[in-house]
């Protein structure tokens, strides 16, 4: 199995920047991608970035204010880079990886993101 743990996350005012950061172990074979997602109460949980291969994909919402980099040379870790948040960016994060050796995601516990106005 995969285990995913995220760091990073917290409050800060609205234009300010914090840096998610997501660790992986366990059988870390066959990754398909590894990606950010978000949640709100009441809403699906929606993709922020993915990487997957050698494509990198936002959500509208993102671009251009965030950016996912990943370990290439551990492969264990996926940060996501957040600038310019706005109170809307306020929600509980989560990291996701897929594998093919497993044919299943994983995903980590959260870490929440409160940006205030």
């Amino acid at each position: 199995q995969v285990q995913l743990v995220e760091s990073g996350g917290g409050l800060v005012q609205a234009g300010g920047s914090l840096r998610l950061s997501c660790a992986a172990s366990g059988r870390t074979v066959g990754i398909h991608s590894v990606g950010w997602y978000r949640q709100v109460p009441g809403n699906e949980r929606e993709l922020v970035a993915r990487i997957s291969g050698g494509t990198t994909e936002y959500a509208d919402y993102v671009e251009g204010r965030f950016t996912i980099s990943r370990d290439s040379a551990k492969n264990t870790t996926v940060d996501l880079q957040m600038n310019s948040l706005k109170p809307e960016d306020t929600a509980v994060y989560y990291c996701n990886l897929y594998s093919w050796y497993f044919g299943s995601s994983f995903w980590g516990q959260g870490t929440q993101v409160t940006v205030s106005s």
